[in-house]
């Protein structure tokens, strides 16, 4: 299999994992709020600084539907992480490059 073909595929499951089953993930709080609510300190939590940002809570905000928004925000950060790790590896294809000139 060439190293495209492994990329793609790769970046074809992520989408399908972001978009389509992190819909059906848990509901239920993680370790950290749990122990906050059981321990009792849960009420003094406050929000981030990025409360209000259009991803917030890992949903897109202005979607009605809870499912689509979570998947379009697992779809979007795939988009996200794979620009970045795409520059970064043109960036270091660069600058290995001009190391062997």
């Amino acid at each position: 299999m060439s190293l495209r073909r492994l990329l793609l595929a790769g970046l074809l499951l992520s989408a399908l994992v972001a978009g389509v089953l992190s819909s059906y993930a848990s509901t239920r709080p993680d370790g950290l709020t749990q122990a906050a609510r059981s321990l009792g300190f849960s009420g003094t939590a406050r929000d981030s600084a990025t409360a209000g940002s259009p991803l917030a809570g890992y949903t897109v905000s202005g979607v009605g539907d809870p499912r689509v928004a979570g998947g379009l925000a697992g779809l979007l950060g795939i988009a996200v992480t794979a620009l970045v790790m795409g520059g970064l590896v043109l960036l270091l294809r660069r600058r290995s490059s001009r190391r062997e000139d």
